[in-house]
């Protein structure tokens, strides 16, 4: 799982690195190196995040209507769960707009999007979804998760930081090596489990997913990325309450 993790991760960031590189400087994209087939037994994939924000009907206030739309939401999450449309979704409550976030076993914006308008909190202007391709093996696992079970994982998004330039040089170079380097580390400690790049160059670089206690320990551990340390990348971590038996 440890060395899974940290191919998964090194692999993506790497295909990323090499188009965003050649979009900037106006040459094609170069494939990464090819390695024997049996030294990379495990395939990235490309899936679409939703980040569902605050709709224009949001409201905090419990009402018999407002209570209703969240059963049926839930049972429109549960059914696209059994489906496989769904790999896994879970609440963030400690953020002014976001409010869930939810990963497609798709890598169609369009198919996402359709689901997505099926869901009655879309359908009734109570959530909008704001989506971003994500790349990552399938490592969520596929099951329907008990009904009232959940756990509170940390779910950190790294972003551009202060110090971040488009340019490979040899110092960037030798910082990512040592990103990659702190993400196995954490790997090996069994406390990141989930982690891949955003496909789509934009402020969002990619996510981390922690399986600690609190979330000062998730900042604790995420402070420790030298990506971080030197302000290329910046991480905002929230709790993140998703079902229980899906996170790997």
């Amino acid at each position: 799982m440890k060395m899974r993790l940290f191919l998964t991760i090194a692999l993506g960031i790497v295909i990323c690195c090499s188009v965003v590189n050649a979009q900037e400087h106006g040459k094609p994209p170069q494939a990464p190196p090819q390695t024997p087939p049996q030294s990379t037994p495990h395939q990235m994939l490309t899936f679409q995040m939703a980040l569902m924000k605050r709709g224009p009907k949001w409201s905090p206030d419990p009402s018999r209507e407002r209570a209703e739309l969240r059963r049926r939401h839930v049972a429109h999450l549960r059914s696209m769960l059994e489906a496989n449309k769904l790999m896994i979704a879970g609440a963030v409550s400690d953020d002014p707009e976001l409010v869930e976030v939810h990963i497609f076993r798709t890598k169609s914006a369009e198919e996402a999007t359709a689901w997505i308008n099926q869901d009655p909190a879309v359908a009734g202007g109570y959530l909008v979804a704001e989506l971003h391709p994500w790349m990552s093996e399938d490592v969520m696992k596929k099951t329907t998760p008990a009904p009232g079970k959940f756990t509170t994982a940390y779910l950190g998004f790294l972003t551009r930081g202060e110090k971040w330039t488009p340019e490979r040089t040899p110092a960037t170079e030798a910082l990512q090596k040592a990103h990659l380097e702190n993400i196995q580390k954490l790997a090996e400690m069994k406390k990141l489990v989930v982690a891949g790049p955003f496909a789509d160059n934009g402020r969002l670089r990619g996510i981390f997913v922690f399986k600690v206690n609190s979330l000062e320990e998730a900042r604790s551990l995420a402070a420790t990325d030298p990506s971080v340390q030197a302000g290329r990348l910046a991480i905002q971590i929230h709790p993140w309450t998703v079902p229980e038996g899906i996170l790997p």
